[in-house]
């Protein structure tokens, strides 16, 4: 079935329709730029959200992604920046193939129907100027026919009347004769003209309108199979990008399963460890007796700390927490009640009262100086020194060997050097058209005193080190010869040092070291140890390992924590005793 069969009387219907098929194909060019531009606003503002959360370089923020906590959250801004992208690629792929493709294919559609419409119009046109031709011919032969039957109704009331001569007679017969042939050929083009308006008339119908109308009724399907493949191209569009959206969303959900919380408290600890010990107890100073008000020592024997760094201010409680308040002299709370003085003292004094303890505490309460109020001063305090001195002694020793492993590769490079010099110097020797070997003295010079800075350097720093090592630390330090392993230090968390350098006299008490620890030989395993969980390995002498992984202990644990194990491979390194499983031989 087709438009020109059974439309064929529905011109106006046809042609309001193909017009609304065009507009409909408008609206949706108008519906995918206005979806476009919101995907593009939408990227837009994600772009910005990310920007807005991302660390800037060298802040604070960008300092903690070393914690995977920080570091997943990074990954996901990295991953919604992606997938900002992706949506800006949808907006550009349905502008390109949608809205451009169907605005091009809307123009031609409009250019054709216009031109079918015309091709209509002419052909009605033309059938109504026959039409006319028709009807005017009708007429006259209308008219004709009338005037040729009064010219003989005349003649035949002359030729009648006795009073007519002949001549009148004749005359009026000739005239009859004229308008019967004038009617008669009025006749005749008024066939004719029939003739010819029924052939058009056939011809417009059957076969001038019928094509015209299939033709449009194509140019319609055709605009609707467009438009379905259209609206099929619009979820393709989304389709394709979808798989990268979705590794975007595992992005994201990876990073959350990355999250380590083990790890993260780890890395706090190996951060920012002072390495001093807790403070010890406050001694009772027992002002009734007039005894000296120096504090004495503390009762456990505490070594240096904190409050080493106070001078006099040493006696006095060193707090975790800071004070918000202003820095004045507070009362003791009541968990810090003083115990009672002993016995040995002496009776307490009449002045005393009746409450003798209340009058030692608004005695103490007077002379007591403002507490320290946290941790922050004692950062703050120190100036900056070139053996770190000022920082607390495991974050000294970190910076003292992250220095020498600096120092240590910077001078294998200039070793390197020197060497290759060396090597192009006996060349140009034995081949002197290779080159001059004289030329090559000011580098060799400039090498060599770079390599004597750098070991004078490094000697400095091995000796901080070593003396950084000596007050009942938890790590060990092993600083192994540049000619054996490219002046890379090993650093393990174990409580003893190793050091090419004389350790002083505080460090014997802790200093355990095996002279084999550096020899090819592999020493015996003593046991076997299962991970219990994942453990980065990031710091220096320390070894990586997963959850589930079996390796072999070479060196138990001394008391700090730390179990150095060996690989299959032969690699070898500390781990926190607390992450494995420890089965030791028997």
């Amino acid at each position: 079935m087709d438009w020109g069969t059974e439309l064929w009387d529905q011109y106006d219907v046809i042609e309001k329709h193909t017009l609304s098929g065009l507009d409909l194909v408008e609206k949706y060019i108008k519906f995918v730029k206005e979806r476009t531009e919101i995907e593009q606003t939408y990227a837009k503002q994600l772009r910005n959200l990310t920007k807005k959360y991302s660390p800037k370089r060298g802040s604070k923020e960008e300092q903690e992604c070393r914690f995977s906590n920080h570091q997943s959250f990074l990954d996901i801004l990295n991953e919604m920046n992606d997938y900002a992208g992706q949506r800006e690629l949808i907006a550009e792929n349905m502008m390109m193939n949608i809205c451009i493709e169907l605005t091009k294919y809307l123009q031609e559609l409009k250019l054709e129907r216009k031109t079918h419409l015309s091709d209509g119009k002419k052909a009605q046109q033309s059938l109504e100027s026959t039409y006319k031709q028709l009807d005017n011919s009708k007429k006259r032969f209308e008219r004709e026919w009338r005037e040729a039957e009064k010219a003989a109704q005349y003649a035949e009331k002359t030729d009648q009347d006795i009073n007519a001569t002949k001549a009148d007679v004749e005359k009026a017969k000739q005239q009859a004769h004229m308008r019967a042939h004038i009617a008669e050929e009025c006749k005749n083009d008024y066939a004719a003209q029939l003739q010819k308006y029924n052939k058009e008339q056939n011809q417009f119908y059957f076969t001038d309108m019928p094509l015209i109308f299939n033709n449009l009724q194509d140019m319609d399907e055709r605009r609707m199979r467009k438009l379905a493949q259209a609206y099929i191209l619009y979820a393709d569009t989304e389709r394709h990008v979808m798989p990268i959206i979705g590794k975007c969303l595992e992005g994201i959900t990876r990073a959350g399963t990355n999250v380590n919380e083990k790890n993260d408290s780890l890395v706090l600890i190996e951060q920012h460890k002072s390495g001093f010990e807790r403070p010890g107890d406050l001694e009772f100073e027992d002002y009734s007796q007039g005894i000296n008000r120096a504090s004495s020592d503390s009762s456990l024997g505490t070594p240096k700390g904190p409050l080493d760094l106070l001078g006099k201010n040493k006696s006095k409680p060193f707090w975790l927490f800071s004070k918000k308040s202003k820095p004045s002299s507070s009362p003791l709370t009541p968990f810090s009640t003083p115990p009672a003085p002993s016995p040995a003292n002496g009776p307490p004094s009449p002045k005393f009262g009746r409450d003798p303890l209340s009058y030692c505490l608004k005695e103490i309460n007077k002379t007591v100086k403002p507490r320290i109020s946290s941790f922050r001063t004692l950062r703050r305090t120190p100036a900056a020194t070139e053996d770190f001195g000022h920082l607390p002694p495991e974050q000294r020793r970190k910076r003292l060997q992250q220095k020498i492993d600096d120092i240590s590769k910077e001078l294998q490079k200039e070793l390197d050097q020197s060497e290759a010099l060396g090597k192009m110097k006996d060349v140009y020797e034995k081949n002197p058209q290779m080159g001059d070997p004289a030329s090559l003295a000011p580098q060799i010079t400039q090498t060599t005193h770079s390599i004597e800075r750098l070991r004078g350097e490094l000697s400095k720093y091995e000796s901080w080190l070593a003396g950084a090592g000596g007050r009942g630390d938890s790590l060990r330090y092993s600083t192994h010869s540049l000619n054996n392993n490219t002046g890379n230090n090993v650093y393990s968390p174990d409580g003893a040092q190793s050091d090419e350098s004389t350790p002083d006299a505080s460090q014997a008490i802790y200093a355990e070291f095996d002279d084999d620890f550096e020899e090819e030989e592999l020493s015996t395993p003593i046991g076997q140890c299962t991970a219990l969980y994942n453990f980065p390995g990031s710091s220096e002498g320390t070894i990586s390992m997963q959850e589930g992984e079996v390796l072999a202990v070479v060196e138990e644990d001394k008391g700090d924590g730390w179990t150095r194990v060996r690989r299959n491979n032969g690699d070898e390194g500390y781990i926190p005793t607390s992450y494995a499983n420890i089965t030791l031989n028997k």
